[in-house]
């Protein structure tokens, strides 16, 4: 969802290179910042046009390769699928910000086919949402948590500048490799900060979205629905807890109170989604752009597991894959769509299914352009109700905050070693207890603070210990 969602069973970190397990998404090596990967496969074949895929048939068996693809009907079907594995996250991070969805489904789908062009059709990736924004865009705007944002093209100057140094970072990486985002970047870093996204956003659904008691008691039966579906429920059912959960909390909201459906009944089944334009403020561009150095992390991850799942080396595409998702998140944030990045759900998916063709982003990407220019489709996800988005939030916000944990156990992080320590527990009360620093008029909140302040605690630590 974000990108940060993979829902574990509770196995242990591998603890060598190999394919990555089918519920799983990350894999890591220990006490290092690579991510494992195998050996490359002799049969892979790197070239080839872009629309070009050879046709494996259903029957074959086995796994479908980047360069492969299945009869058009079956893949039509399968990129379905994708869309609706990333439904939840890519809606609700734009609910979160204030954004329009219509507009963010719409750019997920428009950034999905420019990645597919600047990977050459070679990475098999579905971008959407970024929650990396969430609370950098919530301070910069002093959005409330519910409505419309008022303030949305201030956010989205800072986006667009996020993109452009991402961009920048795309280029050098293209001319000098990743090991040193690695080495600037190791899992205790990395963990550490992406923990920290979901920690500082928890006050959200929890001060700002139950006014109530009988929202506190909604946003509870949300949580537990979303729970119990993803421990008992087996299949595709478990792998969209989110928006299965959901429909249930909504449910019976609609039982023990009441749902509006006049907004619903009203939207057009077709219709062009309200576009915003950015505008360049420098308290907010400070705020967001360095958002591209979670990026990074993240998509390197992504990337890492791609190339696990799939036995074929994705490391020259890496510096493309950056470009991609960066110009992406330029047009999305000129349009008035939220920073995208590549989604872990759609990963997960692959995984699953054992079905890496990149025909199925190419359909998933129009299926989520089509959407995007469906006014029902948008008034369908306003008739939620504000305390069932909360309780969807703290799971979301948890999981992230989870996953951060797992970068950890993953790659055997030593927290017997106090620099590994050090870092990991400053960072953490930064972010969660939003630490701000003030350069005369800009204030740095907890997200900025624990995201810097972990690169350099990490690089003045272990320079003392060379």
């Amino acid at each position: 969802m974000s990108s940060f969602l993979a829902f574990p069973t509770g196995r242990k970190g591998l603890n060598k290179p190999r394919p990555v397990r089918n519920d799983g998404i990350l894999v890591g090596q220990a006490g290092s910042g690579a991510i494992c990967a195998p050996a490359k496969n002799e049969d892979q074949d790197t070239g080839g046009a872009m629309l070009s895929w050879k046709v494996k048939q259903p029957g074959d068996g086995g796994i479908v390769a980047p360069d492969e693809r299945l009869p058009w009907p079956q893949t039509t079907v399968l990129g379905l699928q994708h869309v609706v594995a990333m439904f939840g996250a890519n809606v609700l991070a734009p609910i979160l910000m204030g954004f329009d969805p219509n507009v963010c489904v719409l750019m997920s789908g428009a950034g999905t086919l420019i990645f597919f062009a600047v990977t050459g059709g070679r990475v098999p990736s579905f971008v959407g949402s970024s929650f990396a924004f969430i609370s950098v865009v919530v301070v910069a705007t002093g959005y409330g948590g519910t409505g419309p944002n008022a303030n949305i093209a201030v956010a989205l100057g800072g986006i667009v500048a996020c993109g452009v140094v991402y961009a920048a970072i795309a280029l050098i990486v293209m001319a000098a490799g990743t090991r040193w985002i690695e080495r600037l970047m190791p899992p205790v870093v990395t963990g550490a900060i992406v923990m920290v996204i979901g920690l500082n956003l928890a006050s959200i659904p929890v001060k700002n979205m139950a006014p109530t008691q009988f929202d506190a008691w909604m946003q509870a039966v949300t949580f537990v629905a979303i729970a119990l579906v993803g421990v008992f429920m087996r299949g595709m059912v478990r792998r969209l807890l989110i928006l299965v959960g959901l429909i249930a909390a909504t449910a019976i909201y609609a039982v023990l109170a009441s749902i509006d459906p006049t907004r619903l009944a009203q939207a057009a089944w077709l219709g062009v989604p309200h576009f915003t334009a950015p505008v360049l403020d420098m308290r907010a561009i400070v705020l967001i752009a360095p958002v591209a150095l979670i990026l990074v992390a993240e998509n390197l991850g992504h990337l890492k597991a791609v190339t696990a799942t799939t036995g074929r080396d994705m490391d020259p595409y890496i510096g493309r894959a950056f470009l991609g998702d960066a110009v992406a998140t330029v047009l999305s944030g000129s349009v008035g769509g939220t920073g995208v990045t590549t989604y872990a759900e759609n990963i997960g998916v692959m995984a699953a299914t054992r079905i890496y063709s990149t025909a199925l982003f190419v359909v998933a990407g129009l299926f989520a352009i089509l959407l995007g220019f469906s006014p029902k489709f948008g008034a369908l996800i306003q008739t939620i109700p504000v305390a069932v988005m909360g309780g969807v939030s703290i799971v979301v916000f948890g999981m992230i905050a989870a996953a951060g944990a797992r970068i950890w156990v993953d790659n055997k992080v030593d927290f017997s070693e106090s620099r590994n320590l050090l870092v990991a527990a400053i960072t953490l009360v930064l972010g969660t207890g939003d630490f701000t620093l003030k350069f005369g008029e800009f204030a740095m909140g907890g997200i900025g603070t624990a995201t810097f302040g972990a690169i350099l605690l990490n690089a003045v630590l272990s320079r003392g210990r060379e």
